[in-house]
Formats: structure tokens, C-alpha cells, sequence
């Protein structure tokens, strides 16, 4: 029994894997918010790359 209180003990007090935990978090949101970002323009995005593609189509013609 000792040898389980000292083993959660150990854990709770370790910190080496701590930053490693705080740049998978801060990965995770840059994440999210590109995800976001990228649905909320996603109509724009579109729109101005088929508005290109039909210019060039009668530029050519």
C-alpha cells in the first residue's frame, strides 16, 4: 500500500513531460483556429479562384 501512495506521490509531483505537454496544446489550438479560419473562407477562397480561372479562360480565347 505504501508502495502505491509514494508511486501516485511521484507522479503527481513529477514535471518532466510538462512542456511537452504544453506544445502539443499550444499545436492543438494553432490547429483549430487554421481549421476555423479555413471553413469560415472557404466560399471566399472559391469564389475568387473561380472568378481567376474564368478571366484566364477568356483572356485566352
Amino acid at each position: 500500500m505504501n508502495a502505491m501512495k509514494q508511486l501516485l506521490k511521484n507522479l503527481a509531483t513529477e514535471d518532466s513531460g510538462q512542456d511537452l505537454i504544453e506544445y502539443a496544446l499550444v499545436a492543438a489550438l494553432v490547429g483549430l483556429g487554421a481549421v476555423a479560419s479555413i471553413t469560415t473562407l472557404k466560399n471566399t477562397i472559391s469564389n475568387t479562384f473561380n472568378s481567376v480561372g474564368s478571366q484566364l479562360t477568356n483572356a485566352t480565347a
